[in-house]
C-alpha cells in the first residue's frame, strides 16, 4: 500500500458531474472528478487562479435541484486537476453528501466507520 493509500481514510466515489466553483478571485464551471465525506477531486478546461491554501465554494446540483455546497481549501493543484479538503458544511449539505456517498459505498459498514472519522477528525 502506498502513502496516499495509508493516509486516506475515506473512500473516494467517482462521480461525474458539472459543478461550479467559487472563490473570491471568481467563478468558473468544473468537472466532478470524484467525491468523499472529507474532499473532492474536480478538473477544469481553463487554470483555476487559486493558490495552495486558498479557500473555495463548490457547488454540486443533483437531481431534484438539490444543492450540495462544499467549503473548501484547494489542498492539491496539478492542472488540470484541482484537490480541495472539506470543511465544515451545513447539515443539508452534509445530509445529501452522506446519502450520496451511501448509496454509492453500498456498505453501511464501511459508511458508519468513514463517519466516525470525519467526527474524530
Amino acid at each position: 500500500m502506498n502513502n496516499n493509500q495509508e493516509r486516506r481514510r475515506f473512500t473516494r466515489i467517482p462521480f461525474d458531474a458539472e459543478c461550479e466553483l467559487h472563490s473570491d478571485k471568481g467563478s468558473a464551471v468544473v468537472q466532478l472528478i470524484d467525491i468523499s465525506l472529507r474532499g473532492t477531486l474536480v478538473e477544469s478546461e481553463q487554470p483555476l487562479p487559486i493558490k495552495i491554501g486558498d479557500s473555495a465554494r463548490l457547488h454540486l446540483y443533483l437531481a431534484n435541484d438539490i444543492l450540495i455546497e462544499i467549503p473548501a481549501t484547494l489542498n492539491h493543484a496539478a492542472p488540470p486537476q484541482y484537490g480541495f479538503v472539506a470543511g465544515e458544511m451545513e447539515i443539508d449539505s452534509i445530509t445529501h453528501l452522506r446519502r450520496l456517498v451511501e448509496l454509492n459505498l453500498g456498505d453501511e459498514a464501511l459508511l458508519e466507520r468513514e463517519l466516525e472519522q470525519l467526527i474524530d477528525g
